[in-house]
């Protein structure tokens, strides 16, 4: 059992929490710490008795498959896993529940588990769930004994991994809550807010509240909505009755009128919040907040997508649902740092490939307004999940559609993606394709349903009713068939669902899409609403051969570090004027991927000493602006129009002489953006630079730590890197460190790591009291750098 110096707090904690319960209906509490962890397989560890001491303390979210070693290729490791490892691992929390709770309804809600989780309360089971990216929740109540100690473990067996096309992590890899209510209470995931008439001038809300009576009685009560703007302002109110009868729910309407609404927009994400307050005998019985917002979204076969009555083409990226070093336990600031750089880079929407994603990933989608196509599967009964498919499947689309379809950042359902029922000539493919349309729209009707189709050239899910079965079709690599199949099948909407980012279409067309990006095509088309490049991110998995552990060909790094191929984007996708500099190196130490994904390999330095003969290297200038000016060392090497060369690209070829390499952008005859790269000398110093320096007391905020490699005068210096170690001391931890390359060993979670072309990333996080975190950085033959963080 667990020592009494560390039960001590949580005793405390809960049974203050009890006493709280008397003013507040409803605790709705992290469950996220003090679990202890095994991966092995003990007998009997469901037991509440069982001695769990010589087991490693371990803080929710957790990946167990981060803190073990790569298997090779002969030693029986898979690629589509990254070479990473899973296993069998049992997770015990021994908790108390107070005497007060009597009477009350308990419940753990697991936001996903990876996989196969079977949940003891008490040593008695549960429950069990199969499929790892999916919440689900159980109700304890009749398995705790309140006023004592209480054990819950929760056994997770990914010893069939492999399970997914791509890294999926290993254990519990998301948060656990803990809700203690009244027995008549709002049902899990159980208000749902739509907008079915917007305008500037007006808005019509429409709420369907469910309501749950767990008590052995009927019970009378009334239901108080309040709608309040995003300045926390009540704008509207409306009360119902109803009547629950015993171990029943019940789904009450209520509808509103918004004057003058702030809409939920991209450059203007305005959130309202839903308050649900349920009486019953004339005291509260349960309060419940539900965020959303209040936006129309309209997809035309002809025009694409429009969100609030304007036309908008989606810029989007597919995502996978790991983060670097952090692997799948990823924590709430992880997500929304993400989100944050993608929008800042020009993209608008993501695609979650191929799963729901954690609800915290959507809570930053829609405060940053950013759109999503929430997906539920990859393969059907073609992948892992064939053996659950047929008993689970709809309990897994409702686990989705109930928790999302609230996020106004949500806009599209899809359903599965690249499914080899495609092909399917007997029509059942097409069937189940309807079933799981049908489902989604009798979960929530005021969003279209999607389906993901690959490359296919005998088109046989036009010819099986396989396409047909949805409205939109997302098409995976199929650019040669747009015009056609827009003019065969006119009422289809379509969206690149997964895009080659530079070249498309294959091999044999290469040569034509060096010419020309992809990106034009879809931009250039109305009809297909939008562009989600393979992938926008690299990820673990699906790797291209050892040593690689994962996916390359992304233009942010698994550090999200920038490549010099996202400001070809930022020079289509944003306004604001764009110049930035690359120089092709094939030379370069990278990690190619697959062929048909891979820019040329690009640098953002001039350090190449290689070339001092001199010898002829090409520099691409990316850049929205009318005229361009290269300088060599500050000599002008000539202005050039960016319309006299495709791609929004224009290129040089200029001997390599060390010094200074700039750029000026000019619009109208004015410069309005500059770039300049620097040869950097030997390295002197390592500098640390966190993106935030105040964190929050809640265990679970993070910085991100850059570490960059600089010589004297503060240029990064790309080709002299070497290992460097993170110390990590006061009121936080050390939680993983990159440096974004997936060929070097580098996603298990320890403190050193060398730098790749000059820079790593080292992830502190909070403690749960307050003070200073000192992160020190060393290196040898260079002095230790210090950042101090606070903590408060």
């Amino acid at each position: 059992m667990r020592h009494k110096s560390t039960l001590f707090p949580i005793l405390a904690f809960l049974l203050l929490a009890g006493t709280c319960l008397a003013s507040e209906p409803r605790l709705h509490q992290t469950f996220d710490f003090d679990w202890k962890f095994t991966l092995t397989a003990p007998a009997g560890a469901e037991a509440p008795g069982f001695d769990d001491g010589a087991w490693t303390d371990v803080q929710l979210p957790h990946d167990w498959s981060m803190t073990l070693p790569y298997l090779s290729p002969q030693e029986g490791g898979s690629g589509s896993m990254g070479f990473m490892q899973g296993g069998l691992g049992w997770y015990r929390k021994t908790f108390a529940v107070p005497a007060a709770w009597r009477g009350r309804r308990i419940s753990l809600e697991f936001d996903g588990v990876y996989h196969r989780a079977t949940v003891f309360v008490n040593g008695r089971e549960a429950g069990f769930h199969p499929y790892g990216y999916t919440a689900f929740a159980y109700d304890i109540t009749d398995l705790l004994e309140p006023g004592r100690e209480n054990v819950v473990a929760v056994r997770v067996d990914h010893t069939d991994c492999p399970t997914s096309r791509w890294y999926s992590g290993s254990g519990i890899n998301r948060h656990v809550w803990l809700n203690v209510t009244d027995p008549v209470h709002v049902a899990l995931w159980g208000t749902y807010v739509t907008t079915p008439a917007v305008s500037a001038e007006r808005a019509a809300v429409r709420v369907e509240t469910t309501l749950q009576n767990d008590g052995p009685r009927a019970a009378a009560v009334s239901l108080t909505s309040e709608l309040r703007d995003p300045s926390g302002r009540t704008v509207a109110r409306a009360t119902a009755s109803a009547t629950l009868e015993p171990g029943a729910q019940s789904a009450v309407p209520q509808e509103f009128a918004l004057a003058a609404p702030a809409l939920w927009d991209l450059d203007s994400p305005q959130l309202y919040t839903l308050v649900t307050t349920v009486r019953r005998g004339g005291r509260v019985a349960d309060r419940y907040e539900t965020p959303f917002g209040v936006r129309d979204i309209r997809f035309d076969p002809d025009k694409g997508f429009f969100l609030n009555g304007r036309s908008v083409k989606m810029k989007g990226g597919d995502i996978h649902q790991d983060a670097g070093s952090l692997g799948t336990a990823i924590p709430d600031r992880a997500h929304e740092r993400r989100v944050a750089l993608m929008k800042e880079t020009g993209f608008n929407a993501i695609r979650c490939s191929h799963n729901p994603p954690a609800r915290e990933f959507l809570d930053a989608c829609d405060r940053l307004g950013m759109l999503v196509i929430d997906e539920s599967f990859d393969k059907w009964k073609y992948g892992y999940y064939k053996q659950w498919f047929d008993d689970w499947w709809k309990a897994d689309l409702a686990a989705m559609v109930l928790r999302d379809r609230n996020h106004p950042s949500v806009v599209l359902w899809s359903v599965g993606n690249e499914t080899p029922e495609q092909g399917d000539m007997s029509g059942e493919g097409a069937a189940r394709l309807r079933a799981l349309r049908a489902e989604c729209e009798r979960l929530d009707p005021t969003r279209k349903v999607a389906v993901t189709t690959a490359p296919d050239y005998k088109r046989t899910f036009d010819r099986n009713g396989f396409n047909a079965a949805v409205e939109v079709v997302g098409y995976n690599y199929q650019e040669p068939f747009f015009d056609s199949d827009h003019a065969q099948f006119p009422d289809r909407i379509i969206y690149g669902s997964e895009v080659f980012p530079y070249y498309s279409a294959g091999r044999e067309r290469i040569r034509e899409y060096i010419e020309r990006n992809p990106w034009y095509d879809y931009a250039s088309r109305d009809f297909i609403f939008g562009y989600f490049m393979w992938a926008a991110i690299d990820y673990w998995g699906e790797s291209s051969g050892w040593p690689s552990k994962g996916w390359p060909t992304g233009v942010y790094d698994v550090c999200m570090h920038e490549k010099p191929s996202a400001a070809f984007f930022r020079a289509v996708w944003k306004e604001e004027p764009v110049v930035k500099l690359a120089v092709e190196d094939p030379s370069l130490p990278l990690d190619r991927g697959k062929d048909m994904w891979t820019w040329p390999l690009l640098a953002s330095h001039w350090n190449f000493p290689r070339y001092d003969n001199p010898q002829m290297v090409q520099v691409d200038v990316f850049t929205n602006c009318e005229t361009v000016e290269l300088f060599l060392n500050e000599v002008s090497l000539g202005v050039r129009r960016t319309a006299d060369w495709p791609n929004n690209t224009v290129k040089w070829h200029l001997p390599y002489k060390p010094g200074t390499l700039g750029v000026k952008g000019y619009n109208g005859g004015v410069e309005v953006a500059s770039d300049l790269l620097k040869t950097a000398g030997e390295p002197v110093a390592l500098r640390l630079r966190a993106d935030r320096t105040a964190l929050a007391t809640d265990g679970q905020d993070l910085s991100h730590v850059e570490v960059e490699l600089v010589d004297a005068e503060g240029t990064v210096v790309p080709d002299a890197d070497r290992p460097v170690r993170i110390r990590v001391e006061g009121a936080g931890r050390f939680l993983c460190m990159d440096n974004g390359d997936t060929a070097d060993g580098g996603a298990q979670l320890r403190p050193d790591k060398p730098t790749f072309l000059g820079r790593a990333l080292a992830v502190v996080q909070a403690g749960r009291s307050g003070g200073t975190l000192r992160v020190t950085a060393s290196a040898d033959g260079l002095p230790d750098s210090e950042l101090i963080l606070t903590v408060n």
